[in-house]
């Protein structure tokens, strides 16, 4: 009968989420505007190739001046080109609107600039004329080299691949780090956008004084354990939803947006910190969830509720303060008690573990301390709201719902 409870509970609480509009708004919101961003950058980047191709494709009169001698003239006179003596003689001809344009190279180009004196055609057309004063140079490297390898090479178009070694084998890199890392991603985006729906979780019972009603049915202790088995099941539909969108742009719009060609072949999927990373995730919302569900059974207002949300969620974010530490020495003191202090220990677990710097037994003992307190925790959660579920219009007494302090005579 329990077990068919705690199903009934779960059932419920999952498909009262899921039909509320407010629920898919802040779902959907989310991957709405990252695809309209995606959008607008492919949209940008598409327009700015376009008018990169336009300004290398327009043909305009010019003359130039080379003191630095490097500039190829049977280059120059391919583009219709024409050499002038002096800048004066160059500016007067573009002023007079005799040529469009003139550039003067100086002497040093390393230290100094290349001037452009031109036809004002728009803020924006106007960048045709640095575009094409940087493939005369480039180009005339190119022919000065006489060699299309050593001028890949003196642009800086290399190929590089590093390996590194540990105790004689091969460390991961960076394609080590993005498997572990996606779980400490994951939990943040899950307590972020679950965090109030944790909270008044056991609010909206006790706002509609319908608290005792429920209890009559379902053991309290069934009723929280469902309720937190529930938030896995909506933060799984969360994350399966936002990951749609990121997984189009990576497909279709990886070159526009920038983003890195990663491929499996390149990531390094270790076993232990694959299932480390998976249990310090589910451990770190364990108890995360059931902490904001006890919260929820002190307050009487979904308001006054929100005033705790902070609190929890600086938690999450502290370890960042001492990142740098963490990660350069991860044997310091500071970064033992983020790592065994509980509400702090699953962001720094996580970082460590991706990082290798966190030991299979240190992994072992940060779990079952995450377990052991979710459970102190959700027993705490189970009494506050037993008592609370009579207390409507005030906050609960820790102390007296706890029986840690003596009721007066």
């Amino acid at each position: 009968m329990r077990r068919h409870n705690l199903r009934t509970v779960i059932a419920f609480e999952v498909r009262r989420t899921l039909n509320k509009r407010r629920f898919w708004l802040a779902t959907l919101i989310v991957p709405v505007v990252m695809i309209a961003v995606f959008g607008l950058i492919q949209a940008s980047s598409q327009s700015t190739q376009n008018s990169l191709a336009a300004q290398k494709k327009v043909t305009f009169s010019f003359a130039y001046s080379d003191a630095s001698g490097y500039v190829s003239a049977p280059l120059i006179a391919k583009l219709g080109g024409v050499n002038v003596t002096s800048p004066a003689k160059g500016i007067a001809l573009v002023r007079s609107g005799r040529i469009d344009a003139y550039f003067e190279f100086p002497k040093d180009l390393l230290t100094q600039t290349v001037q452009v004196f031109a036809k004002d055609v728009g803020v924006f057309n106007n960048g045709r004329y640095s575009t094409i004063a940087t493939d005369i140079l480039q180009s005339s490297a190119d022919q000065a080299i006489h060699s299309p390898t050593l001028a890949t090479l003196a642009r800086g178009s290399i190929k590089v691949s590093v390996t590194t070694y540990s105790g004689g084998s091969p460390t991961p890199g960076i394609g080590g780090l993005i498997p572990p890392l996606i779980f400490l991603i994951i939990f943040y985006v899950i307590i972020l956008l679950l965090g109030n729906q944790m909270l008044s979780s056991t609010l909206e019972e006790k706002e509609n004084r319908v608290t005792e009603m429920i209890l009559t049915t379902v053991d309290s202790t069934t009723l929280i354990l469902g309720k937190v088995l529930s938030l896995f099941t909506i933060g799984l539909v969360q994350i399966l939803i936002f990951l749609a969108p990121l997984g189009v742009g990576y497909a279709f719009m990886r070159t526009s947006l920038n983003l890195p060609n990663l491929h499996l072949s390149t990531l390094v999927f270790n076993p232990v910190r694959i299932t480390i990373g998976a249990l310090l995730l589910l451990a770190g919302f364990s108890l995360f969830s059931v902490t904001l569900v006890a919260i929820g059974a002190i307050v009487p207002t979904a308001k006054e509720a929100g005033s705790f949300f902070g609190g929890m969620m600086a938690l999450i974010f502290v370890p960042f303060y001492a990142v740098s530490l963490i990660l350069s020495h991860p044997n310091s003191l500071i970064s033992h008690v983020f790592t065994f202090f509980p509400y702090s220990a699953p962001v720094t677990g996580m970082l460590r573990n991706a990082f290798g710097s966190l030991s299979v037994a240190a992994s072992i003992t940060v779990i079952i301390e995450l377990f052991i307190f979710a459970a102190i925790v959700l027993r705490i959660a189970v009494q506050l709201f037993r008592y609370g579920s009579i207390e409507y219009s005030r906050k609960v007494n820790v102390k007296a719902a706890l029986g840690l302090s003596r009721s007066p005579r």
